[in-house]
């Protein structure tokens, strides 16, 4: 196969992954709008604000007039939760929300098996579906009469199993005989047939396959209850994992971004600010700089365990390098997209050199550096997290890494969602001190 075909072919697959998740994006944005419009409703009705931004009738382009709707985080984080409980059969949510889950429970299907001589006889299959963790043996059905003879298979939810029916039967695919129907349905090999338990699909050589009705809810190894995870968090948080509490594993992997962060800031606000007041130093490191910023950061970790090793100085070397070209073209960006009026007004106020740089430059781009070191802040998380996957003792990544190769989804999902909070608040904290430093952001 050409390389060409090998790329239409995973393009083609892309495109059907997408199309079957089509219906539930449709979905989601769906109980987006019902949401909106429930809140815009439920706001007509109560006491319109009668404050300057009430009064805005032009909102498009103005940063000061769309602000976050706290009602509309809360819902979407609220409803983030319900869907997800929902397509796990949580606990914490009422059944009437539940998506239909798997079958459970005993059921029975009928199977016609026909002799070489042309006559027929039925006989009934037993299905057993026990939940998940729990083990179960099939029950013992009565033969029944004539010359198929009732069966009867355990199986777990979400799986399926193999049953040559005709194997007890008087006479059996040995002496030529064929299953024929389900539940009255002709079937054929590698053929199919709905029944209340799920689908009774046959083999090529005439094996039943028996595969329950998984329903609408996820497999907990796909993707467990918010209470499973819940209950991992407090079990690793009292008990460790890995010979290390949860507070070390997060604790290490701060640490290392903070360290990371720190050193790149303190390299790269200073080349950022050379490379934009002098044009010798914007050519000498601009191609530095523009050649490494679009290499991913991942991408230098084989390099950087040949220099320096797995251990702790490597990883905040590729955190330190994964900071630097994004702190560097902030503080360039910052101080390029001061206004010259602001320069000329202060020299023509008798103002040094170093007043400019302190009392206009400086101030002046803070707005940009900021905005750069939230970037860099979430490619640091990222990286440590990739870095971590790669060889670590202690850290979220390695949680994740160590979690994945034995299937324990809800530590990866833990270990997800807490990297994510502390990525959340250390954004919420930068905009805060962001707003503490530079009150004169967005006000010309």
């Amino acid at each position: 196969m050409s390389i060409f075909a090998s790329l239409w072919a995973e393009l083609v697959a892309v495109l059907q992954t997408l199309v079957a998740a089509a219906p539930y994006i449709i979905g989601y944005v769906l109980l987006i709008l019902a949401a909106g419009i429930i809140w815009t409703f439920v706001k007509r009705l109560l006491t319109p604000k009668k404050d300057y931004g009430s009064l805005k009738t032009v909102t498009f382009g103005d940063e000061s007039a769309v602000t976050s709707n706290t009602v509309a985080s809360v819902v979407s984080i609220v409803l983030i939760f319900v869907l997800w409980g929902a397509f796990t059969g949580s606990k914490l949510l009422p059944g009437f929300l539940h998506a239909p889950g798997p079958y459970e429970g005993t059921g029975t299907f009928t199977y016609t098996s026909t002799a070489p001589d042309g006559t027929t006889d039925d006989a009934e299959v037993t299905v057993l579906v026990f939940p998940t963790g729990e083990d179960a043996e099939a029950p013992e059905p009565a033969p029944g009469d004539g010359f198929a003879k009732n069966d009867s298979i355990a199986l777990q939810v979400y799986r399926s199993g193999l049953l040559r029916v005709e194997d007890n039967d008087d006479i059996t695919r040995d002496d030529g005989a064929v299953i024929t129907a389900i539940n009255g349905e002709a079937i054929e090999p590698d053929g199919s047939v709905r029944t209340d338990i799920g689908t009774i699909g046959m083999t090529g050589k005439g094996t039943l396959n028996i595969q329950p009705a998984t329903g609408w809810q996820m497999e907990p190894i796909w993707l467990p209850a918010p209470e499973a995870v819940w209950n991992r968090v407090v079990e690793i948080a009292s008990a460790g994992f890995r010979n290390s509490t949860l507070a070390e594993h997060l604790g290490f992997s701060l640490f290392r971004v903070i360290v990371g962060f720190i050193l790149g800031a303190l390299v790269g606000i200073p080349l950022g600010y050379a490379m934009g007041l002098s044009d010798w130093f914007r050519g000498w490191f601009d191609p530095i700089v523009e050649f490494m910023r679009p290499v991913p950061p991942l991408a230098l970790i084989p390099l950087v365990i040949i220099w320096a090793g797995i251990g702790e100085v490597g990883k905040i070397i590729l955190l330190f390098l994964a900071a630097l070209w994004i702190m560097a073209i902030a503080a360039r960006s910052g101080v390029s997209g001061v206004r010259i009026s602001k320069v000329h007004a202060a020299y023509s106020l008798g103002a040094s050199k170093w007043q400019i740089m302190r009392h206009v430059i400086i101030p002046n781009s803070l707005p940009e550096i900021f905005t750069g070191a939230r970037v860099a802040m979430g490619v640091c998380w990222g990286t440590v997290v990739a870095a971590e996957l790669v060889a670590a003792e202690k850290g979220a990544g390695m949680m994740i890494m160590v979690a994945s190769k034995f299937q324990q989804t809800d530590i990866v999902l833990m270990g997800i969602i807490l990297i994510g909070i502390i990525g959340f608040t250390i954004d919420m904290l930068m905009r805060w001190v962001e707003r503490i430093l530079v009150p004169w952001k967005g006000k010309g």
